[in-house]
């Protein structure tokens, strides 16, 4: 990470910052982890995290190729979902009252798409989006107290999830398949695995209703108990 940080001090906090948060204490309060630090107190690694300027999407980067590294398959998936981040207040950026699996419920948190890389060596995340409800991208007010970056609009999950997997392409990541749940399962993300040529397990509602294309192989509509919810796969 040392080249992401103008200054090295800054890059031994951010080192501390992540060595603190796989500690083994329970809870990751700032305090807590400027004690396994050895530091006097939180304002390095607050720094970090919000005076300091570096390039998150850079920071991505490094991540990936460190991960494909070792995970490197032509046949490993691209595995998409969300999860959600228990909030109290309205500050927190993109805080609002949605539902997640983490509690099974609707509760005030933030939601974040993920992109996992998985194959037969291993599994890591790869990319990462925050999730903003319309609530947020229509106050311009409430993302400049947050420091989101100007120009921000509102995109659906499926929208973010599709970015993450054109992303994936672009940088050259080996993978044949992408796997999501119901939230992402038709529309957008089909078709632009359809053109490039990528395999694909969504899952979709049960009520929906598949079209076989001519010249192409009926579809075998399975329907699976992946939740609560009757799910259905696509079987090719």
């Amino acid at each position: 990470m040392r080249p992401l940080f103008t200054q090295r001090r800054v890059a031994a906090s951010a080192g501390a910052f992540l060595d603190g948060l796989l500690g083994a204490e329970r809870r990751k309060t700032g305090w807590m982890r400027a004690e396994a630090a050895g530091d006097p107190g939180p304002w390095r690694q607050q720094a970090v995290l919000g005076r300091g300027r570096w390039d998150a999407d850079a920071l991505r980067d490094v991540v990936r190729d460190y991960a494909l590294e070792t995970l490197a398959d032509p046949d490993a998936v691209l595995v998409l979902d969300e999860t959600g981040f228990l909030k109290q207040g309205k500050a927190s950026c993109g805080v609002h009252r949605q539902y997640t699996g983490s509690a099974g419920k609707t509760t005030n948190c933030q939601i974040g798409v993920f992109a996992a890389y998985v194959s037969q060596h291993g599994h890591a995340f790869i990319d990462r989006a925050l999730y903003l409800p319309q609530t947020w991208t229509s106050d311009p007010a409430r993302l400049a107290a947050a420091h989101v970056p100007k120009g921000t609009t509102f995109a659906t999950k499926p929208g973010l999830a599709l970015a993450m997997i054109e992303q994936a392409m672009a940088a050259g990541v080996p993978f044949s398949w992408v796997a999501a749940d119901t939230v992402y399962g038709v529309g957008d993300i089909e078709m632009a695995l359809r053109r490039a040529g990528k395999g694909y397990v969504l899952g979709v509602k049960s009520d929906h209703a598949f079209n076989s294309w001519a010249g192409k192989p009926l579809v075998e509509q399975e329907p699976v108990w992946w939740t609560p919810r009757a799910l259905s796969r696509e079987v090719f």
